[in-house]
């Protein structure tokens, strides 16, 4: 019985939580904010910081393989980066390298889940996370073409939703 009810409850979570970006999980800020400074990791361990991308428009996805949100989203979350490339918007996510051996098994998973074409970075240790106050996933950032945040996205979303696109162009073109 018990184990039924946690079925139905993740069941619950699993298919409503993308409802919550679209109404009330999106913020943006008044006044912008200065990244946190902290190395993430690229394929072959190169290292990089977010400021590395000023001059880009940044979502920067936080997100779990033991998250079932994260994984549900993967699909749309690569449509969206393909969609949103040339407009000017870069999408890259962010994974605590600790659920991982190497690159090969995060691009493996990522090619599972549809994603194969989403550019992937590792957290050691978590500290981007941390410093972002990031405690749960899947959480977004957003970032100016300045290298300031602007806002977040708590939370899973329908990211090929043409709406969801569209809001997200609107936001680059007033903060971006």
């Amino acid at each position: 019985m018990i184990r039924r009810l946690l079925l139905i409850g993740f069941f619950i979570v699993f298919y409503t939580s993308g409802i919550l970006a679209k109404q009330d999980a999106v913020n943006i800020y008044e006044a912008p904010r200065k990244l946190p400074v902290r190395t993430i990791y690229y394929e072959g361990g190169k290292k990089v910081f977010l400021s590395d991308y000023k001059g880009e428009f940044l979502i920067v996805v936080f997100w779990s393989k033991k998250c079932a949100v994260c994984i549900r989203e993967l699909d749309d979350l690569n449509n969206f980066s393909n969609i949103v490339k040339d407009s000017g918007i870069r999408v890259i996510a962010i994974s605590p390298a600790s659920e991982w051996t190497d690159f090969l098994q995060t691009k493996a998973f990522l090619r599972r889940w549809k994603a194969p074409d989403l550019e992937v970075y590792l957290d050691e240790g978590g500290g981007l996370a941390a410093d972002f106050g990031v405690h749960s996933t899947p959480h977004n950032v957003l970032i100016n073409k300045k290298g300031e945040e602007i806002g977040r996205i708590r939370g899973g979303a329908d990211w090929d939703d043409p709406e969801i696109i569209e809001y997200i162009y609107r936001i680059k073109a007033k903060h971006g």
